[in-house]
């Protein structure tokens, strides 16, 4: 999995995005700091959750730009992120937690 992170547009906001292979998708998390609990993030946005979601790590650009000044290059950042996992697989844990939420 990868992650690269900014800070958001907005004061205090934070913008994650990056690649999770066991998912396969690109993912987008935006946080800012919660209104009432103190040392606490609020999730804002939360695209990648599910598999396969993202497939395209543009998609996710676009998606997370909407929040943070991001790299030109970033795209190719998560592609190649991508690409250097090719050659993974899941390991017992993922594949038992893969069972539970999604199945066979």
């Amino acid at each position: 999995m990868s992650r690269h992170q900014f800070p958001g547009i907005e004061p205090g906001t934070s913008v994650s995005i990056g690649w999770d292979r066991p998912l396969a998708t690109f993912f987008v998390q935006v946080l800012r700091p919660h209104p009432h609990l103190e040392g606490e993030d609020e999730t804002v946005a939360w695209h990648g959750a599910h598999p396969g979601e993202l497939t395209s790590a543009a998609a996710a650009v676009t998606i997370a730009s909407r929040w943070a000044d991001l790299p030109a290059d970033l795209a190719i950042t998560l592609e190649t992120d991508r690409l250097m996992t090719l050659g993974q697989s899941d390991g017992e844990a993922q594949i038992a937690i893969k069972r539970r939420f999604f199945g066979d």
